[in-house]
């Protein structure tokens, strides 16, 4: 058999898969174009975007030391250069227009909407479960920071990768090709965002929980793609050479208590996906004095694992999508050191497996109430009798539909609420300090947008609220104070 690549087998299969599922996909662009388009009139905001765009350098010329750089520089200490090429492209498009580096997000959520839809189909077997689970990826609002915000361009593209490589490593019986596919895609992933190296670890838990197979077999087959993990892990800790910005009060903390404080953020981030409320580019979660809420975080946590084991054998794939959720998140739970302990952004993939793990949930509780009505409502003695499966069939699925519809709509009409708050640095900071007020970060970029504003006096107001109110650290009372000497000389902030 040959395994090689043949792009008219490609195509053809391809060609099939659209005819198939071309309804599927249609509606999720559509949700997708629909709820996000007004992003095309968004702003840059001053959080990283001068960094990866206004400020970049390297994104203003093809030159060969441009191009150079891209490959072997870290930008906003982060080695992303595929992420930093699309920036490359873009501002030879369109200059500094951010509605186009906005729809090129709009675009990027939507290809990975296709891909959730198509991985999780290949793992159920259920097309509708599968286009659910895609339909609330697409317009849940936690995902509003990943779409809206430019800067979070290595976490859209790195997903698509991601996704591309997880469908081609996640099946039962993958051949050669769909291992090379899926290795060249992981490069591409890593390329785009470090946080990538969970894909192999994904691998192995699918191999020794779906598969069957044993963990020294799979993990030897995983070797080669964690060598281009470990690879970027090393180039991504030497980049992050400082830690500026963000929320730092966890830095130096130790791994025992930020494993503590983990445990309760967890919690946090499964409130925020049940019922998104109250977010913000920016958290404060509490780290001190909290120790009941760790004992109590940790032992619900227990009880979670304690029944996906014991159900493991009946309901394996359950117990793949909790593990699949943690080791999305796990990159981002300060394993090494960064500047904020709890972000939107940090659910964009891993609120797929937990979506898909409580949709299929919600499928096998509502099937087993239909059936077992069906049951009840067609004895065996009566054989002569036709039972109503059908129309009870038919109820459960009208049902199931328009539970999905009202879920999918109300989720929408939150995004779409809470999406104008990205349209600009004013709006974006003026809606943090009312939602996270405590944090000096929030206050020192208010003042950097009240500043370029021309409203200097406001600026020097915020600053010094932040001095006398949210008790900074001591990088950011430094900032506060250099920040108020140019002001008072009238000097201008970067």
């Amino acid at each position: 058999m040959n395994e090689g690549i043949c792009p008219e087998t490609s195509c053809r299969r391809f060609e099939r898969w659209l005819k198939t599922n071309w309804a599927f996909t249609i509606g999720l662009i559509l949700l997708a174009v629909a709820l996000y388009v007004p992003t095309a009139r968004f702003q840059f905001v001053n959080w990283d975007d001068p960094w990866y765009i206004e400020w970049n350098e390297l994104t203003t010329s093809w030159s060969p030391a441009n191009l150079y750089g891209i490959l072997t520089q870290t930008v906003a200490r982060n080695y992303a250069p595929l992420t930093i090429a699309t920036f490359l492209v873009e501002r030879t498009l369109w200059q500094l227009w951010p509605g186009g580096y906005h729809l090129t997000n709009v675009l990027l959520h939507a290809v990975n909407a296709i891909l959730v839809f198509q991985l999780v189909r290949q793992l159920t077997a259920r097309s509708w479960l599968a286009w659910t689970v895609a339909a609330i990826f697409v317009v849940h609002p936690v995902q509003v920071e990943s779409v809206a915000w430019v800067s979070s361009r290595k976490t859209l593209l790195s997903s698509t990768f991601m996704l591309a490589s997880l469908v081609c490593w996640l099946r039962p019986y993958r051949t050669s090709k769909d291992e090379k596919w899926g290795s060249l895609w992981l490069v591409l992933a890593l390329l785009s965002k470090a946080s990538a190296v969970s894909v192999p670890p994904i691998v192995i838990a699918y191999d020794v929980l779906i598969r069957r197979r044993k963990f020294a077999e799979s993990f030897f087959q995983q070797l080669i793609p964690m060598f281009f993990c470990v690879l970027l892990i090393l180039v991504t800790m030497q980049s992050q050479t400082t830690i500026v910005g963000g929320v730092r009060s966890h830095i130096g903390l130790s791994k025992l208590r930020l494993f503590g404080i983990n445990l309760t953020l967890l919690w946090e981030y499964v409130g925020m996906l049940l019922w998104p409320r109250q977010l913000c580019v920016l958290y404060d979660p509490p780290i001190q004095g909290i120790a009941g809420r760790i004992a109590l975080a940790g032992v619900g946590w227990g009880l979670v694992s304690y029944a996906l084991w014991r159900n493991r054998n009946r309901t394996p794939l359950l117990l793949f999508a909790a593990w699949a959720s943690i080791l999305l998140l796990l990159p981002m739970l300060n394993l090494f050191p960064l500047t904020t302990l709890m972000n939107d952004r940090y659910l964009y993939l891993p609120c797929v497996p937990f979506f898909a793990g409580i949709c299929g949930l919600l499928d096998a509780a509502w099937s087993r109430l239909f059936t077992s009505r069906t049951a009840e409502a067609s004895p065996s003695s009566d054989s002569a009798r036709p039972a109503p499966s059908v129309g009870r069939s038919r109820l459960a699925t009208g049902g199931a539909a328009i539970a999905v519809v009202v879920v999918v709509s109300l989720l929408a009409r939150q995004t779409a609420a809470y999406l104008p708050v990205w349209r600009d640095p004013v709006s974006l900071w003026s809606y943090a300090r009312t939602h996270a007020p405590t944090l000096a970060v929030v206050h020192i970029q208010w003042a950097l947008t009240l500043e370029k504003l021309g409203q200097t006096a406001e600026a020097v107001t915020a600053l010094q609220y932040a001095l006398d109110h949210c008790h900074p650290d001591e990088g950011d009372t430094r900032r506060i104070h250099k920040m108020l000497e140019q002001l008072h000389s009238g000097q201008t902030n970067p």
